[in-house]
């Protein structure tokens, strides 16, 4: 911990960046970034990654560099106020059939319970996705000895809808893996490195959705793709860097409409797109969010005391894209329907 705090001390003090941000990060102790966030017993609960400092990382498409072991629960009674860290809620030794890297998780209650939805690679290198039940929100959890059957790629979302049933969303190309899955959830070896699947004007590669069995711990039926669309219906193409997705799928939904947000990877933008079915096929709006510092945006969002609430990452304090810190600022829907556009950054 005292590494880890000295060296975010460093990184301040070498002054990385001269913008000005409309939000500071919730946490300075420790470096975090992917945020979920959930209201659990009347109080908002954040997971995130828990980005760590290793010595001469290695940088590639694959995300070598984001080596995660653990994952640490933040909470608050409110927005703005004062945020705890919670002890390490998992960790990666504590999960039989993980080899190496903690990814973007997500959480969900159920009949008192909670669970831990996290990506990991298993002792081949390939992306599942694993489940921890807890009985506090905040965990400890405890995992299952075996990844989700059926599961892959990475960045689990569950959502619930009002009917009550749950929902995972996932999913993530280039390091995440998802292009090595065709859409009848078929593996096919093939490098990190692969950006377009070798076709750019074909539609791109879909986010995956799977309704959740009743015991929150498995698959009621096949992973099946999202298909996002223009206002023409069309399918959004693999060359269209600046719409189609990348990862980081999230669904949020106001009067009955679906919100799907994901982020568009190397052209830096959170969008999103609707529906009138957690299924879809899923319309796509515009921007949410426009680029942050560093590489990646992995977000969430969340309606708390009748306001929403976007939550983001950057790297504010270490500038290095690997060392991120977690933000909330406020989100608008307009009465169309559509989404302010945040700027995270000031000019």
């Amino acid at each position: 911990m005292k590494k880890i705090v000295l060296t975010m001390i460093f990184f301040a003090t070498l002054g990385y960046s001269q913008k000005k941000f409309i939000n500071e990060p919730l946490v300075s102790e420790i470096f975090t970034a992917d945020p979920s966030a959930h209201i659990f017993n009347g109080k908002i609960y954040v997971y995130p990654s828990h980005d760590i400092v290793e010595e001469n990382p290695k940088y590639d498409d694959c995300g070598s560099q984001y080596a995660m072991r653990d994952y640490r629960v933040l909470s608050m009674d409110y927005i703005g106020g004062p945020v705890t860290i919670h002890d390490v809620a998992l960790d990666l030794d504590d999960v039989p059939w993980a080899k190496r890297q903690f990814w973007a998780p997500d959480a969900a209650e159920k009949d008192g319970k909670y669970y831990l939805y996290f990506p990991t690679k298993d002792k081949q290198d390939i992306f599942k996705i694993g489940v921890a039940v807890a009985d506090k929100p905040e965990g400890p959890f405890k995992s299952k000895k075996t990844p989700i059957e059926g599961s892959y790629s990475m960045d689990p979302s569950v959502f619930k809808d009002d009917d009550g049933k749950y929902y995972m969303y996932l999913g993530g190309i280039w390091g995440g893996q998802l292009q090595r899955w065709d859409e009848n959830n078929q593996y096919t070896p093939s490098g990190c490195e692969t950006q377009d699947n070798g076709m750019p004007n074909s539609p791109a590669i879909s986010p995956r959705i799977a309704l959740m069995s009743d015991d929150m711990v498995s698959f009621a039926e096949d992973l099946k793709p999202v298909r996002i669309i223009d206002k023409d219906g069309n399918p959004i193409l693999t060359k269209d860097h600046d719409r189609r997705f990348f990862e980081a799928a999230w669904i949020h939904k106001k009067d009955g409409v679906y919100y799907l947000s994901y982020s568009t990877g190397n052209t830096h933008y959170i969008v999103y797109a609707t529906s009138d079915n957690p299924y879809g096929p899923f319309v796509y709006q515009g921007v949410l969010n426009n680029p942050v510092q560093g590489w990646t945006n992995h977000h969430s969002t969340l309606k708390f005391n009748d306001k929403w609430y976007f939550f983001y990452h950057d790297t504010q304090i270490s500038g290095k894209d690997f060392l991120r810190n977690v933000k909330v600022t406020e989100m608008f829907h307009n009465e169309d329907g559509t989404i302010e556009t945040i700027n995270t950054i000031i000019d």
